[in-house]
């Protein structure tokens, strides 16, 4: 798939299906991370996809936050994590969280290139998650990247924002509100 059509078709959609997560499939998505750049080729990076109960279902249960309802429907939910000594520290610019977001960026491109959604939450409890994937306390948990196939039948339960988001991409800034030339002027 053309990068740009990757992008074009990426969306955080809510509605899922289920579908079977293969061993493949998880390999695919952890090569996409494995070949982002990072400062000094660090590699901070962390990731436990988590496909099969009990904790699949743990973290549906126990982690989510109510306003992720959707998210248990999901087929893999991959917890997203790092801690700042993995990754260089230069002066005073940390890296392991915009390195982090650089892999995590192309799990999402590669996830929708298998016809996937991959849909990163920050409603979730991180100590809940923390506690159910066994990841140490000097971890940070960033998000969670909710993995399913999407559905074309909306739960009744979507309020009138998440339907009309299924359908129509949610707006997005205009370019000349972040791209600058030669310097910044607001």
């Amino acid at each position: 798939m053309d990068v740009n059509v990757a992008l074009e078709k990426r969306r955080a959609y809510r509605s899922l299906t289920n579908v079977e997560i293969s061993d493949e499939i998880v390999e695919k998505l952890g090569k996409a991370a494995q070949l982002m750049p990072s400062c000094f080729n660090k590699q901070p990076w962390r990731f436990v996809f988590v496909k099969d109960d009990p904790n699949l279902n743990r973290l549906k249960e126990e982690a989510l936050n109510e306003g992720n309802r959707w998210a248990k429907e999901s087929s893999m939910i991959i917890a997203v994590f790092t801690k700042k000594d993995l990754d260089c520290v230069i002066k005073d610019r940390e890296y392991y969280m915009f390195d982090t977001g650089m892999a995590v960026s192309a799990i999402l491109l590669r996830a929708t290139e298998l016809d996937l959604v991959a849909h990163p939450i920050a409603g979730y409890s991180p100590e809940k998650v923390k506690e159910i994937l066994e990841i140490p306390d000097e971890y940070t948990v960033i998000t969670l990247l909710i993995i399913g196939k999407k559905n074309a039948e909306i739960p009744d339960y979507f309020d009138d924002w998440k339907r009309k988001a299924e359908s129509t991409r949610p707006e997005r800034l205009k370019l000349k509100e972040f791209v600058f030339t030669n310097n910044f002027r607001s």
